[in-house]
């Protein structure tokens, strides 16, 4: 069955190809060095000018740089962010000054229930681990994530 609030997921690999049909394009992925500035002016080209950019993965999956100009000249029309490549945000960044940009506090991932939840993920891995079995959502140290 289809998502209910998402028209489509894609992979990396479609990404360019999808690009000029999205109204929204929300970006949910791990940041590591294979994603590092994933998201630059080749894919904000791409977009449509009513098209917004939503990013509530890592600041540094975004060429910042190529964003704001993207911003400034509306080519996209505009941004969500509640991630940045340097937290906190620095009190001159240009993102404070862009009529077209929402912010949130790094904040996209808390919910009504998430305090239950991290806490019920954090028992089952205590169970696990002192029944010597394997814990889930283990990080992957090479990996980034």
């Amino acid at each position: 069955p289809k998502p209910p609030h998402f028209d489509r997921v894609v992979t990396r690999g479609s990404l360019h190809r999808l690009l000029p049909t999205a109204d929204y394009v929300i970006l949910i992925l791990p940041g590591g060095e294979s994603t590092r500035r994933m998201f630059g002016k080749a894919e904000l080209d791409l977009m449509k000018p009513s098209a917004y950019l939503i990013n509530m993965a890592r600041g540094s999956v975004i060429d910042e740089k190529a964003l704001i100009s993207a911003l400034r000249k509306k080519r996209i029309a505009g941004a969500g962010l509640d991630v940045f490549a340097q937290e906190p945000l620095p009190p001159d960044h240009p993102f404070y000054t862009l009529p077209n940009v929402a912010m949130t506090p790094h904040t996209s991932g808390d919910t009504l229930n998430y305090a239950h939840r991290a806490t019920a993920m954090f028992l089952e891995n205590l169970r696990l681990y002192l029944a010597g079995r394997p814990l889930f959502n283990v990080v992957d140290k090479k990996r980034g994530y």
